[in-house]
C-alpha cells in the first residue's frame, strides 16, 4: 500500500515527489485498536491542554470513576459533577463527556465493529454530533486508529504549514483551496498529509528542498456563509471608522499631491497664456 501510494503521489505532483525523495519512504504504524467512546473521551480531556496535564486528568478519572479501568458510559453518567471536577474536568468538558456517554448509549456513537463498516463521511457525520467533537478530531481517529488511506485534514495547522513550506508559498493556503489541490492525491491523501507534516521537520532542520516548480492554487468560490461573514466584517468596519475631521484628513492625505509648478499654476488668476500665433 505504501509503495503504491508513493508511486501515485510522485506521478500526480512534482513538488510532492521532491518532498517524498527528501523524506524517504514512509513506515506507517499499524492502526491501534479503536474504542470510540474511550478515544473520544480522551480527545475531550486533551482539548486545550498539553499531553502531561491531560494524561493526569485521565488517570484521576480512571482511579475515581472507573475504579482502575477506563469508565463506561454508564459510570460517567452516574458520577457526580464534584467527582468529575475533582479529576480535573472543566464544566464545559463535563458537559461534553456526558453528551458523549448519552450518545454512545443511544448508538449515535457506534461500537468498534459497526464503526469499521461505515464510510469516512458517515463516521464524521455521526461522531461530530457529540458536543465538543469537531471534524479534525474525527479525522485523526480515521487516520491513526482506523488506518483510513484517503483522509486530508485541511484544517490542521501542520498540514497547511507544511504545504506552504514545501510549495514555497508566501501565505498559508486556505482549507478549501488545499482541498481542491489535494484532489489529485486521491486515493492516498492520508499519505500526502503525512509527508506535509514531515516538511515542517525538514524546514526546521534547514534541509527542505526548494520546490521543483511554482504553483498557483485553484481559486475557490466563497460559500454563502463566507460571503455573509465578509459583508458583516465590512459593516462592522464602517461602524467603527472614525468620523468628522479625522476621516476628512485621512481622505486628504490619501490624495496624490500636486507638484509645486502645478500648484502655482492653479493659484494664478486670469486667462491662461497662449502660444504665439494662436487664435484668440
Amino acid at each position: 500500500m505504501s509503495a503504491q501510494a508513493v508511486e501515485h503521489l510522485s506521478k500526480a505532483d512534482a513538488v510532492l515527489a521532491q518532498l517524498i525523495r527528501a523524506v524517504g519512504p514512509r513506515r506507517p504504524e499499524p492502526p491501534s485498536d479503536c474504542h470510540p467512546f474511550e478515544t473520544l473521551a480522551q480527545a475531550i480531556a486533551h482539548q486545550q491542554l498539553n499531553g502531561i496535564a491531560a494524561n493526569s486528568i485521565l488517570r484521576r478519572l480512571i482511579e475515581s470513576c472507573g475504579q482502575g479501568a477506563f469508565p463506561t458510559p454508564q459510570m460517567i453518567l452516574a458520577a457526580s459533577e464534584a467527582s468529575l471536577r475533582g479529576a480535573g474536568f472543566s464544566f464545559a468538558k463535563i458537559a461534553a463527556l456526558r453528551d458523549l456517554a448519552d450518545k454512545t448509549l443511544a448508538a449515535v456513537v457506534p461500537d468498534a465493529a459497526t464503526l469499521r463498516q461505515l464510510s469516512d463521511e458517515e463516521i464524521i457525520a455521526r461522531l461530530t454530533q457529540v458536543r465538543g467533537i469537531g471534524r479534525w478530531t474525527v479525522e485523526m481517529l480515521l487516520m491513526f486508529q482506523l488506518g483510513r488511506p484517503d483522509v486530508l485534514p485541511v484544517d490542521d495547522f501542520g498540514v497547511r504549514a507544511g504545504f506552504r513550506a514545501a510549495y514555497g508559498l508566501r501565505r498559508m493556503p486556505k482549507p478549501r483551496a488545499l482541498a481542491a489541490w489535494g484532489e489529485r492525491w486521491k486515493p492516498y491523501r492520508s499519505t500526502a498529509a503525512w509527508y506535509l507534516w514531515r516538511a515542517l521537520e525538514l524546514e526546521r532542520a534547514g534541509t527542505l528542498p526548494l520546490p521543483a516548480q511554482r504553483i498557483r492554487l485553484p481559486r475557490v468560490k466563497r460559500t454563502r456563509r463566507a460571503r455573509r461573514r465578509k459583508a458583516s466584517a465590512g459593516r462592522a468596519h464602517r461602524k467603527s471608522a472614525p468620523r468628522g475631521r479625522l476621516t476628512r484628513a485621512a481622505v486628504s492625505a490619501a490624495r496624490p499631491r500636486r507638484s509645486g509648478a502645478r500648484m502655482r499654476s492653479h493659484r494664478r488668476r486670469g486667462p491662461r497664456s497662449r502660444a504665439p500665433g494662436s487664435k484668440k
